[in-house]
């Protein structure tokens, strides 16, 4: 199936799950996760009307921001190392993945202007995801005041990989509860209004309980 093809039937899945939870369809970006595809895949995307592309290498994304010329929001997803910081940052709109002091720093001191972030947050406990716990999300944001060129738009997690709806839609719902708490506050370097959650296996999942970006890669552009 195309891109095209396989965006068509995503916008619909999206719509439907948006109405199943009693929200707008508007309120829900997709980033179109091109990690593993070529450029020309990535144009195809972009052709089929999908301006928010995610990346998690910087070879990656250098690649395909000089093929598409401008024509992209990009998002990081990946784990960012603080020594690749300097070469990343100036060239991304979001970063998901903010998730320790020494990232913040480097960040900081990088950047040009200021960065739209997501704190990651290790929602299922998985040992071998990156992330903040959630109970040290809320201390974690508030020691983020002193770095101005920090923002944080939201949160992020990334799900067990498992077909259990429960597990999955317990892991959403706690990433929400934290998002409304942070969001409360009324921090001005913390909005904290938008959830990145959901991938092409949860996504449907991941909307009805609240995500605002869903990263799919699989189901929209392939391997």
């Amino acid at each position: 199936m195309e891109v095209a093809a396989k965006a068509l039937d995503i916008q619909t899945r999206l719509k439907q799950a948006a109405e199943r939870s009693g929200r707008s369809s508007e309120d829900i970006q997709i980033v179109a996760v091109t990690k593993y595809v070529s450029n020309e895949r990535a144009k195809e995307a972009v052709e089929a009307g999908f301006t928010h592309l995610g990346e998690n290498r910087l070879e990656g994304l250098m690649e395909k921001q000089e093929y598409l010329q401008n024509k992209a929001s990009w998002h990081f997803i990946g784990s960012l190392q603080s020594r690749k910081v300097k070469d990343v940052i100036n060239k991304i709109d979001y970063l998901h993945s903010l998730d320790r002091l020494s990232l913040a720093k480097e960040i900081q001191k990088r950047s040009d202007g200021t960065v739209n972030c997501f704190i990651q947050v290790n929602v299922s406990g998985e040992g071998q995801k990156h992330g903040i716990a959630p109970e040290k999300v809320m201390e974690f944001i508030e020691q983020l005041s002193k770095y101005d060129k920090i923002r944080v738009a939201g949160l992020m997690t990334m799900a067990p990989h498992t077909k259990d709806e429960e597990l999955l839609r317990n892991c959403f719902k706690q990433l929400a509860n934290i998002q409304k708490e942070i969001h409360t506050c009324g921090m001005p370097h913390a909005p904290c209004t938008e959830l990145s959650m959901g991938m092409s296996n949860d996504y449907e999942i991941a909307i009805e309980e609240g995500a605002t970006f869903i990263r799919i890669g699989t189901a929209l552009v392939g391997e």
